[in-house]
């Protein structure tokens, strides 16, 4: 769905002129045209405050509503920037950015409070925009200007026709978004962290007593709480360097303290997700000619002269005059400190001496144009203010020396880094000689002089977030050379058993040398005794022999010896030999 307007930049809604509310009738016009339903957010609080640059962001935009960048107010009036809804493409988002309360220049207490009533009763969000801390003026401004706003309301009853209920009483009043801009105070209560909405809801509880001071107490914060059911706080750190503030429009997020950037992120979401629709009683949704009415309605009303002053013209010029010697004093210590100091300074208390002594001047100075602050509130504000001044002081100082470290400390150790990256430490002994360079740097940076008070503490961050770096070398340098102690052992047992593999080789041949030793010794024991058994044999044979030759012979000698017998017997001529012969025979 295409938006019902597409405005460039923001125009004047309310023109403010000599003290004088008037309507813009060209805006008007623009509002007109708007039929879709509207979420009117609307800022107020102190001039120089930052209010427009949250409206901006809120458009989306770095530049838009005025950002001035010098003592002189720029928003004058109310402007009004209408814009498409950024998460709801059926609603248009309008922003109303408001004249900063407290302008030395206007002096007109009473015009600061109408305007302040008209954010109010105009807006679905209010965005209340204070310094430092919630504080009882600031809840006082509150309280006065809501009682205010009930009787604008009141007055203009009769033209709006309105139904006067508690569920249209609620629905009528806006959301309150409280921004604490310059936030320096710890949120803790009770020795607890606390969020930034149990602040606002502590500062804002009233206390249980009968007291009639307790009851002056209570009861502004009683107000609040009925005319504001629902209630948001954001605090937000100083968006950068304090040099450059007056560029703050001009400046990308990259520029400008992270925390600042996620603080402004968060109050977007919030203003974007949770801001209601502008409704009037009855649940009538406000849209372009809903706005245009109210409008008209209550700045004729303010015109009419029916609205009570703020205050006596004594209170008002008290308060003009010891806000001007406020800012002439913290624009004096501004000015000593700029010309003192250059940050970063190597002591805390160094940078203590010289904000004493600047902090005494300043008071001088608050002395000297001061008027009527009896009950010592402007005073005690300047003093709450300087303190704001040297915690920002000692916060820049910590940063500022902080990153000069941290910028030293990547030139001295970028190297190292890039070593580690190229592998050059993971190797058996890595870890040593990283060790080693690095007590090398270390020494070099500690040898840089200007540093500051965040040296030795910005030092011990970088290394504890190098200690991952320095135990995966430690680890690498470990396995590598466990891993070499291993390769080291497999070599020694590859050797030894590669030596007694030659060991058991040579007592194999020596074994086998000996088994053909005594091969050798067996067939010539073998040969041998066969040998000895051919010769016993031979010799058995010649034995056998030369007994069957000596009994052949013998037998040879008998039968010789039988034939001569024999022949003897024949030769006796006996006829018959005996029987006994002739077996012998």
């Amino acid at each position: 769905m295409e938006p019902e307007t597409q405005m460039p930049g923001p125009v004047c809604l309310i023109e403010n002129t000599k003290g004088q509310l008037v309507v813009n009738p060209e805006a008007l016009k623009i509002l007109s045209a708007i039929t879709q339903p509207l979420v009117v957010v609307a800022i107020v609080g102190l001039c120089r405050t930052g209010k427009s640059y949250l409206m901006n962001q809120l458009a989306g935009k770095n530049k838009g509503f005025s950002v001035g960048s010098t003592v002189q107010t720029h928003t004058k009036g109310i402007w009004m920037w209408c814009v498409p809804h950024p998460k709801k493409s059926d609603h248009t988002l309008v922003l109303l950015d408001t004249e900063g309360l407290g302008d030395v220049e206007k002096g007109d207490k009473n015009n600061d409070t109408q305007i302040f009533a008209l954010a109010i009763l105009l807006s679905s969000t209010f965005v209340y925009n204070t310094i430092n801390k919630i504080d009882q003026r600031a809840i006082d401004l509150l309280y006065y200007v809501t009682e205010l706003s009930d009787l604008l309301r009141t007055l203009s009853s009769s033209d709006l026709d309105e139904v006067e209920d508690a569920a249209d009483f609620v629905s009528f009043y806006p959301d309150l978004v409280w921004t604490l801009r310059d936030f320096y105070l710890s949120l803790q209560a009770d020795g607890q962290l606390i969020t930034a909405d149990d602040y606002l809801e502590n500062s804002l509880r009233p206390k249980q007593d009968t007291d009639q001071n307790l009851q002056n107490f209570n009861l502004p914060r009683l107000c609040i709480q009925k005319f504001f059911p629902i209630k948001k706080c954001f605090v937000f750190d100083l968006p950068t360097h304090q040099k450059k503030l007056t560029q703050l429009e001009t400046l990308n997020n990259d520029e400008l303290y992270p925390d600042f950037v996620r603080q402004v992120t968060d109050f977007c979401y919030y203003i974007f997700h949770y801001s209601k629709t502008k409704t009037l009683s009855g649940g009538i949704e406000v849209n372009g000619p809903y706005l245009e009415s109210l409008v008209l309605t209550y700045v004729n009303v303010i015109s009419s002269g029916d609205l009570p002053c703020m205050e006596n013209s004594v209170l008002a010029l008290a308060q003009t005059k010891n806000l001007t010697a406020v800012k002439k004093a913290i624009a004096h210590y501004d000015q000593q400190m700029g010309q003192k100091v250059q940050l970063p300074v190597e002591t805390l208390l160094e940078l203590l001496d010289l904000h004493s002594a600047s902090e005494i001047e300043a008071f001088e100075v608050f002395t000297k144009n001061s008027f009527k602050d009896v009950d010592q509130r402007f005073q005690k504000e300047l003093k709450t203010l300087l303190k704001a001044k040297q915690d920002d002081l000692c916060k820049q100082n910590l940063e500022i020396s902080s990153d000069y470290c941290s910028a030293l400390l990547q030139n001295i150790f970028g190297p190292l880094e890039e070593d580690v990256k190229r592998g050059i430490y993971s190797k058996p002994g890595g870890h040593r000689l990283f060790i080693q360079k690095t007590e090398e740097l270390k020494a070099k940076y500690y040898q840089e002089p200007r540093k500051g008070i965040q040296a030795e503490e910005t030092l011990q961050k970088y290394l504890q977030s190098k200690e991952s770096v320095s135990n995966t070398i430690l680890q690498t340098d470990l396995a590598l050379t466990a891993r070499e102690k291993e390769m080291e052992e497999a070599r020694i047992k590859a050797e030894a058993a590669k030596a007694e593999a030659q060991r058991l080789k040579e007592i194999q041949r020596q074994n086998e040398q000996m088994m053909q030793q005594r091969e050798r010794l067996h067939q010539e024991q073998v040969r041998q005794m066969e040998i000895n058994r051919a010769n016993f044999l031979a010799q058995q044979q010649r034995d056998l022999e030369r007994r069957l030759q000596e009994e052949a012979a013998q037998q040879k000698r008998i039968r010789a010896e039988i034939r001569r017998l024999q022949n003897e017997l024949q030769q006796l001529q006996w006829v018959d030999p005996p029987d006994n012969i002739c077996i012998l025979l």
